[in-house]
């Protein structure tokens, strides 16, 4: 990763609560957790780290792309959002719809620091 993608990510997260709103994501309060998906997320560790890595390359991946690209981000972001909540408990598949997300977003980023240089 090049320093200046580092420090964007350094920067980033100093800033997720802010950017997590603008970008109509914030992490899972597990105070509010409410459907099934959501409390197997809050009760399994291995998920609620995944939470945790998926909001913050959502973030990331928001505020680094050009403008026109972020509501495709946010639109795929929605429907992912349909399939992790079909999952129901089934922690097998909360943890396949994770990492594929996750997957994507790197894509994304990945993307963007190939396109150097900065």
């Amino acid at each position: 990763m090049t320093r200046v993608l580092c420090a964007a990510i350094a920067a980033f997260t100093f800033s997720l609560p802010t950017i997590a709103s603008a970008a109509n994501y914030a992490p899972l309060n597990c105070a509010k957790a409410a459907s099934a998906a959501e409390q197997t997320i809050c009760r399994n560790y291995a998920l609620g780290q995944a939470e945790a890595r998926m909001a913050t390359l959502y973030g990331i991946a928001m505020s680094l792309v050009a403008m026109g690209q972020r509501g495709d981000i946010g639109d795929a972001q929605k429907q992912w959002l349909k399939a992790r909540e079909a999952c129901g408990a089934d922690v097998g598949c909360l943890t396949r719809a994770y990492s594929d997300r996750i997957g994507q977003l790197n894509k994304v980023i990945d993307a963007i620091a190939s396109g150097g240089p900065y």
